[in-house]
């Protein structure tokens, strides 16, 4: 955090270096969570690149009082959720039924990157502020209550609206038969 902290005064006092290496120490850490927001190589390094760029004009309101990497997340969910706004308004999605080519292989799994590409399409089912909270809560594993702060939602608001989508998720599954189409669901 000491670390952190010198880098951050030195790129305010104007030390290009000193951000190169912030963004160095925590690009791998943003890039799995801009993941969680597209499965496109392109769309993920812009938003990684946009995170940064947020941060950096944003470098001044970094109060210190926690970890770095906390206050990176919160940009970073952030401009995922704007990219989901955006993209909802153009209403780009991919199919459903494009999933239908799934196999298993001989050992009866599925590729994990198959299955996850099955889940990130059924969550673009989701409005963004449900997918928001389901992606956070599991796979980054946040508590209500982070979710709650990143968004700035209360943490009674957060958990009603995880309680609800998890039951749209179940209820577009079940319209789309997944259950029928993929027996690990």
């Amino acid at each position: 955090m000491e670390t952190d902290l010198n880098d951050i005064q030195a790129c305010l006092d104007g030390d290009d270096d000193a951000y190169r290496r912030l963004v160095q120490r925590y690009e791998s850490q943003i890039v799995r969570l801009m993941w969680r927001f597209t499965r496109d190589r392109t769309e993920c390094e812009r938003l990684v690149q946009d995170v940064f760029v947020d941060a950096y004009f944003s470098l001044k309101s970094y109060k210190g009082t926690g970890p770095f990497i906390h206050w990176l997340n919160i940009i970073a969910t952030r401009v995922g959720y704007r990219f989901w706004k955006e993209r909802d308004k153009a209403r780009l999605f991919v199919p459903i039924e494009d999933f239908d080519t799934i196999t298993k292989s001989e050992n009866e799994t599925i590729d994990a990157s198959q299955a996850a590409d099955v889940l990130h399409s059924l969550f673009n089912r989701l409005h963004r502020d449900d997918r928001l909270v389901l992606t956070l809560m599991y796979f980054e594993e946040c508590s209500i209550e982070e979710i709650a702060k990143r968004m700035g939602w209360t943490k009674a608001g957060t958990k009603m609206r995880a309680m609800r989508a998890r039951g749209k998720l179940k209820k577009i599954a079940e319209k789309e038969k997944f259950s029928e189409k993929f027996e690990w669901m």
